[in-house]
């Protein structure tokens, strides 16, 4: 996937949510703008990040990582390192910190989609400017029965969640957000049987 292939999954995310449309023009923008804009040293405004909601196969718990320099449970993800496949990179991540294999994009059918998009502020720190994370977040699946292998520098724990607890644990929109379009998704297109 490149930049234009990008674009188009944006364009067709657009249809879907009409009403994320500033979102959608500042990823436009930074894309248009930054030669570097899947580089973690683009700083202004920003760089493309990539995330996923993971669900289990076989149970629809979601997947979440403790961040260690955040003190907050988030979807696995991070940086696309100058990765333009958004979604090879979310899956690379998904793999790294979780230690696990077998994942599959979501839907079964009619090639990449974009779950959900989010642009944060992530504040100074050490040789770091303030800067924006344009997150690229994709729905996944995997098996839950594979033994987790968090990144000790990265991660204080990875853990399941059901859609209970994510509801009742997270007052975070970003997070509840991606919850309800996963199981909007999910409700018409099921998670396969393992």
């Amino acid at each position: 996937m490149d930049r234009f292939e990008l674009l188009k999954l944006l364009d067709r995310y657009e249809e879907r949510h009409p009403d994320e449309q500033a979102t959608l023009t500042r990823v436009r923008k930074l894309l248009a703008e930054r030669d570097r804009a899947f580089h973690r040293d683009c700083f202004m405004p920003g760089h493309i990040t990539t995330s996923a909601w993971i669900v289990s196969r076989e149970s629809g718990a979601a997947l979440f990582t403790h961040h260690r320099k955040l003190e907050r449970w988030l979807q696995l993800g991070g940086h696309a390192d100058g990765e333009t496949d958004v979604q090879a990179s979310a899956l690379r991540e998904a793999e790294e910190e979780s230690g696990l294999s077998g994942f599959v994009a979501l839907p079964l059918t009619g090639g990449s989609e974009i779950l959900d998009i989010d642009i944060h502020e992530i504040p100074a720190r050490k040789d770091e400017p303030a800067h924006e994370h344009h997150d690229i977040r994709f729905l996944l699946e995997v098996s839950e029965a594979q033994a987790i292998s968090r990144q000790v520098e990265e991660s204080k724990e990875i853990r399941w969640f059901s859609a209970a607890e994510v509801e009742a644990r997270f007052d975070e929109e970003s997070l509840l957000r991606m919850a309800r379009k996963a199981a909007d998704w999910l409700s018409r297109s099921p998670v396969r049987p393992s």
